[in-house]
């Protein structure tokens, strides 16, 4: 039976509802708030505050994009959902270098190491410490994805061994897998990388590449069997909303059955709880007019909200045969 695993357990994908597919809704401490003190986004009660108000407009599932050590808290995550009752995906995995220390254990664990710590966090449950170790102590509440990141132009050496930790990770337990592109750059070699590998592609999303607003690049991408994740939706300021372009292009291809959508709202100051815009209703609220306004069907708004996340974040058979 394929599901789809939350930090309160595995749901049916059809039970996901509407989905945003790349958000930041917990980012407890860690070198990113040290770099960003915008990033602070370790308060509960203000994110349920904001989680709700995009419930009421529909809101069912997010998964979150911070991975191991770098604010992640998934016992607050799992707090959220509760008071929520919202799904909520908690992310296994590494995100960029330089959210890290140049002393960290990351840069120095082999691909196996890496993939051992990733598949714990799926099959056993997310250390309670985050892997900032010496001690582990698994939670009750399990991964469901694993996040990962590209750098500039495709994978540095660094980032190919934390795919190949990835791809080992999906493998063994069927989890999918959602990177980061740096600046929407990058997403062709990172398929490339991952098909070298032996990675399933329709269980993989590349994330940003909505900034680079070019037809071929997004037709040679999605044609790859890969999903794209489109989060610059409230970003574009006075250009013409470079996303919504993109969308009509690839509806206009028979593409958009490899589309998920998210905020990526990664700040306080994208959030309405903390005065900040667009909130994270914006999605069902101030997007869904502009699909209104270009003339988007309402069967192509449940494709990208609904069907497509609901098949790229549900498991796939394991090469061992039984998911983990």
């Amino acid at each position: 039976m394929t599901f789809v695993r939350t930090v309160l357990g595995d749901v049916d994908p059809t039970d996901l509802g509407i989905t945003y597919a790349h958000e930041h809704l917990i980012i407890d401490g860690g070198r990113p708030v040290e770099l960003c003190p915008d990033f602070d986004l370790g308060d509960v009660d203000a994110m349920a505050t904001e989680v709700l108000e995009a419930r009421r407009l529909g809101l069912a599932t997010l998964v979150d994009a911070m991975p191991c050590d770098a604010g992640r808290n998934v016992r607050k995550l799992a707090e959220l959902s509760r008071r929520t009752g919202v799904h909520v995906v908690a992310p296994t995995g590494l995100h960029h270098e330089r959210y890290y220390r140049a002393d960290h254990w990351s840069h120095h664990a082999t691909t196996d190491e890496l993939a051992d710590l990733f598949v714990a966090d799926v099959s056993q449950g997310i250390d309670a410490n985050d892997y900032r170790g010496p001690v582990v102590r698994r939670t009750e509440h399990h991964a469901g994805v694993v996040k990962i990141a590209g750098s500039e132009g495709g994978p540095s050496a660094r980032d190919r061994r934390v795919f190949e930790a990835a791809t080992q990770t999906h493998h063994r337990t069927g989890v999918p897998v959602l990177t980061h592109c740096e600046n929407g750059t990058g997403a062709l070699e990172q398929v490339r990388l991952l098909s070298e590998l032996g990675m399933e592609l329709g269980h993989v999303a590349l994330s940003h590449v909505d900034k680079i607003v070019d037809r071929h690049y997004h037709r040679e991408l999605l044609s790859s069997g890969a999903f794209a994740e489109y989060d610059q939706t409230f970003r574009w300021g006075d250009q013409p909303n470079g996303t919504l372009r993109l969308l009509e292009w690839m509806i206009e291809d028979g593409l958009d059955d490899r589309i998920v959508v998210g905020m990526d709202a990664a700040r306080r100051g994208y959030y309405h709880v903390f005065g900040g815009r667009p909130g994270l209703a914006w999605l069902l609220d101030g997007f869904r007019r502009l699909l209104d306004e270009a003339g988007i069907q309402a069967t192509v708004r449940d494709r990208l909200f609904r069907a497509n996340p609901a098949r790229l974040y549900r498991f796939a058979a394991p090469r061992g045969g039984v998911p983990a």
